[in-house]
This record gives C-alpha cells, structure tokens and sequence, in this order.
C-alpha cells in the first residue's frame, strides 16, 4: 500500500495511551460556553431569555388629566347651555290673560323679562363668571365660581317665583284699558318660566362643579408668564439670538419671553 492511499488522521481526535496499551480516541473538547461579562457597576450581566422589560406607560400622565378635563368639558357645556336656555326662555311669553276695554275684552301677554327681570341679568353675570374662571387662579377662582353659583341658584328662585305671578299682567291690562284700576282676567301661565328654572339648574350645576373641581384646571395665559413662575422655560437653554427670527418664534412657541436675559 502506498502512503498516498493512507488517509489523513483526523485533527478532532488524538489517540493516546491507556493502562493496557492500547490507544484511545479523545474528542477534542467543546468550545467554552460564553460567560457573561461584567457590567460598568461590576455585576455580571443575566442572560437574556428573550423578554423585554416592561417599560412604563406613556399615556400615564393623560390618564391622571381625563377627569379634570371631563369636569372642565362638563362645566363648560353646562353653564354655557343653561346661559342661552335662561336667554332664550326669558323672551317668551310666560303668562297671558284678558282685560275689560272699551266694553269689549282684550288680549295681553307677559314675557318673562316683563315678570322679573332677574333671570335675564343672572343669566349674563353667569356668562362673565364662567369666563372669568378661567382667568383666575387660586382665592379668586373660589370666588368667581361662588358668584357662578349664587347666579344658578338666584335663577331658579326667580323662576319659579315668576311661573304664577300676576303683576306683570296687571300693569299689562292697566296700559292696555288706561285705567289704572284695570286688572287680568281669565289669567294663565306657560311653561318657560320652568324651562328658564331649568336653565338655572344647568348654571348652578356648572358653578358647584368649578367649586368641586375648579383647582385642577388650568388657566388662560399660562404659558407666558413671566420667569420664575409655574411655566417659566427650562433650566440651561441657551437664550435665542436676537438677531435670528426663527429662534425667536420657537422660544415663544415654547411659551418663553425671548426678551428677557
């Protein structure tokens, strides 16, 4: 036999001795399982199993704010709907009747603003006020929310005072006959007078609820205050160049005074 036709020994295998002599095959030994290594703190680091950790929610923050501006949505719509309802029922004819003239019966009507005048004056300080609450922080905003209260519940006693009042149609029949013994006959009420007390509701709803809630919300203008205050700009920003407009824009847009040093 040739050497050629020898096969190779195998490099993965070497033969050594036994105790009888007789050679045995070693396999050459596995490759070093990876460790892991130490991290900068000098722990070493745990193997990964494949799962990520669970980072924390970014929409936390949105979801402590949801009820303060549900409250803030509610009183919005509540004392800005029962605003126009107390405008718009004030208009209607709340009562009507007839009186003697000339021999012959005539027809006369009261609108609400002929019966009390209230309702329409509360309805539009009630306006104010919700306005107001949100230009005011602090005291003034309990203040201003009291008077939105006080404007509900003044609605409503005049309302519901007004839904069986006469003297409007009195004074009615008085300039209708020209006499000024002249009364109201066969007199009769509608129902706006309850539906203006309803609006009253919706605007003492509306104040209750900024007194409830009204420390969480936020106010106008609060972005551009002046340094040093709630909303002043971030700590270590470069003041913009003066000589850039666009810089300029973004730092109000930041909601920072540009002006100051």
């Amino acid at each position: 036999m040739s050497p050629a036709a020898v096969p190779p020994p195998r490099p993965s295998a070497t033969a050594e001795p036994s105790a009888g002599g007789a050679p045995v095959e070693t396999a050459e030994p596995s490759a070093p399982a990876e460790t892991a290594e130490p991290s900068a703190g000098g722990a070493s680091a745990e193997p990964s199993s494949g799962a990520t950790p669970a980072e924390p929610s970014s929409d936390a923050a949105p979801r402590r704010r949801a009820p303060g501006r549900r409250s803030l949505a509610a009183a919005l719509v509540s004392g800005a709907a029962g605003a126009s309802v107390v405008l718009l029922a004030a208009g209607k004819t709340w009562a009507t009747g007839s009186t003697l003239a000339a021999g012959s019966l005539i027809a006369i009507k009261a609108s609400g603003k002929d019966v009390t005048g209230l309702p329409d004056a509360l309805a539009l300080v009630a306006l104010a006020a919700l306005v107001a609450v949100f230009a005011v922080r602090g005291a003034g905003r309990v203040v201003v929310s009291a008077l939105l209260t006080l404007c509900g519940a003044g609605t409503v006693a005049a309302c519901v005072a007004g839904a069986s009042a006469t003297g409007a149609l009195d004074a009615a029949a008085t300039r209708a006959s020209g006499l000024s013994d002249s009364t109201v006959r066969h007199a009769a009420h509608t129902g706006w007078p309850w539906i203006a007390a309803l609006g009253g509701l919706l605007l003492l709803a509306a104040g209750l609820l900024a007194l409830a809630r009204g420390a969480a919300w936020p106010a106008m203008g609060s972005r551009y205050e002046r340094p040093g205050g709630p909303r002043a700009g971030r700590p270590g920003r470069a003041a913009p160049d003066p000589e850039n407009p666009g810089e300029m824009w973004k730092a109000l847009d930041r909601g920072e005074d540009p002006t100051q040093d």
